[in-house]
């Protein structure tokens, strides 16, 4: 499968989310979006790249975007999640990897030797007219939400 790059058609999805519901790519066409993959709900990373997005909500939202986390995790799981840590943003579950294969961020990992599939910490950010305008790989958590931040404040 070929890496998606800025200037293509962001992938359309329906996901099930956070509190019951759908969020569908298509309903948010008009504003920036925040599209960030993530491994698994309530692990260190993914709890400080979470928390980091909440904490910058209102800022992206004053820059017209909206920020959605996606992992297979379901939608209880989800809920949880942002229960125990007071979590703000947008999460959809995508346990059948419909937009995590669409995006190309099912990937080959290691960990201590060993070698597994899972998800590529990556983010993509979606222009106003449902564009890929910039992709982060293999994310470093610490400084990230605020220079995807920066980022959206630019488009």
């Amino acid at each position: 499968m070929t890496e998606l790059a800025p200037g293509q058609d962001a992938p359309q999805f329906e996901l099930p989310r956070d509190g019951g519901g759908a969020l569908t790519l298509s309903a948010l066409r008009g504003k920036a979006v925040v599209l960030y993959f993530y491994p698994k709900d309530d692990t260190s990373g993914c709890t400080a790249e979470a928390i980091d997005f909440s904490a910058l909500k209102s800022d992206f939202e004053k820059a017209g975007a909206i920020i959605i986390g996606i992992s297979p995790d379901n939608a209880k799981k989800h809920d949880k999640f942002k229960a125990k840590y007071g979590l703000t943003i947008d999460l959809a579950a995508d346990e059948e990897r419909q937009a995590i294969d669409a995006y190309g961020v099912w990937a080959e990992k290691s960990m201590y030797g060993r070698k597994y599939m899972g998800v590529e910490r990556t983010t993509f950010l979606i222009d106003r007219d449902g564009k890929i305008a910039r992709v982060w790989r293999k994310v470093k958590v610490p400084g990230h939400a605020a220079e995807v931040l920066e980022a959206v404040q630019a488009l």
